[in-house]
């Protein structure tokens, strides 16, 4: 029997979780002295005793759990999770009838109505991502959800909560057809190849497909491209299908050489005629200012946080340096694509960070467009915080 819990919400929270806010922060919560097991359903009260909201308790990153609905009576069940499974996957009914793409999100955590739960599709296949293991106590009612509303070929998932909130390692497959890896997804036409069953990463992040796009249809053709923090080069692959004249791809991970060859391979790309580098990008910087080499675009989305044995990286305080850096090695009236998945800060201050790199090497430019998470990543209305994606294309006025 799953245990219910009745928590005192702090007076000046309660008009946020009225007002749709998702997430049950601690900081919200009057009661404190009370031990909770992950997966606990906890009814949200104010100080009168009066009805807020029944969420689960989870642990993951700032918050206790997340808000599952605000109707008293609502039983959270396989019922709960078919209408909330349902309606998602009827707002990508595109996606689904969509000849030229056949990976996306069908289910985005909190925009959707369920945070610390995504759901993605790829070709057939569904990847279930769970984000603590209070969501996850509730697999099985989530997974015969989903066998009502999905005619799946295979289920896999990701486990992604262990004590620092990185993916824990297993055998990924849940039911269904086991995937023959790689599978081959399409993208706006572009191919990619992905693994659902080899740890963390699939091999293509679904949020910047329509970044990708952008670069292929407008930016890439007959200009050199910089694809830095590459990972299995989807940019790169983007930008030859764009006509560009030559990409360079640079990450630090061994992997990615055979990985960003096989996303070369898939789409019938000579890799050898692309440039793929394993080193560092801070070194590749140096290493390409040295030898006054130039782009026309330079790509650059790095990690949130990344640590080498030589330095420590924080997109929070570090991006205008990485920027400056890039400037150095951009081409006159070149295109900068910076982008960030770093949630700890919003658009209006990505663009302050932009704006100190042009101002600090007195450069100037021009945003030419920006974007955040695709349609099918839904977020919260009201809360823009949770649109955690920040891209802003750039040029370089020489």
């Amino acid at each position: 029997m799953r245990q219910l819990v009745e928590l005192q919400v702090k007076s000046t929270s309660i008009k946020d979780l009225t007002n749709g806010y998702p997430l049950i922060l601690k900081d919200a919560i009057e009661t404190t002295e009370v031990t909770i097991a992950e997966g606990s359903l906890v009814h949200l009260v104010d100080s009168k005793g009066g009805y807020i909201a029944t969420g689960y308790y989870g642990e993951q990153n700032k918050g206790i759990g997340w808000i599952l609905t605000r109707k008293e009576k609502e039983k959270i069940d396989v019922k709960f999770f078919v209408k909330k499974i349902r309606e998602a996957a009827e707002k990508r009914a595109d996606f689904f009838a969509s000849e030229d793409t056949t990976a996306f999100r069908v289910f985005n955590g909190e925009g959707d109505g369920i945070g610390g739960l995504t759901i993605d599709f790829f070709n057939g296949f569904y990847m279930v991502s769970w984000y603590s293991e209070g969501i996850y106590s509730f697999r099985n009612d989530v997974y015969a959800a989903l066998k009502e509303v999905v005619n799946a070929r295979g289920v896999y998932e990701k486990l992604r909560f262990n004590t620092n909130g990185q993916y824990v390692e297993q055998d990924d497959y849940v039911s269904g057809e086991k995937g023959e890896f790689p599978l081959i997804v399409m993208e706006n036409g572009m191919h990619f190849a992905v693994d659902l069953n080899d740890g963390a990463m699939t091999g293509i992040f679904l949020d910047q497909r329509n970044v990708r796009k952008a670069l292929r249809d407008t930016y890439a053709d007959g200009k050199t491209v910089l694809n830095t923090f590459s990972y299995t080069g989807a940019f790169s692959v983007a930008a030859a299908l764009g006509g560009s004249t030559g990409t360079t791809s640079v990450d630090l991970a061994k992997r990615s050489l055979s990985k960003t060859i096989e996303q070369f391979a898939v789409n019938g790309i000579d890799y050898e005629s692309q440039d793929i580098k394993v080193m560092n990008v801070f070194d590749y910087f140096s290493y390409a200012a040295r030898n006054n080499l130039k782009f026309d675009v330079v790509v650059l989305d790095p990690p949130s946080f990344a640590r080498t044995k030589k330095m420590t990286f924080s997109t929070a305080k570090d991006y205008p340096k990485l920027l400056k850096d890039a400037l150095a090695i951009t081409a006159d009236n070149g295109v900068i694509i910076a982008s960030t998945n770093n949630a700890s800060f919003n658009m209006k201050k990505f663009k302050t960070f932009i704006d100190k790199a042009f101002t600090d090497t007195n450069t100037r430019y021009k945003i030419l467009e920006q974007h955040q998470l695709p349609e099918d990543f839904a977020v919260p209305h009201n809360f823009p915080e949770f649109n955690y994606l920040k891209v802003v294309i750039i040029q370089v006025i020489n």
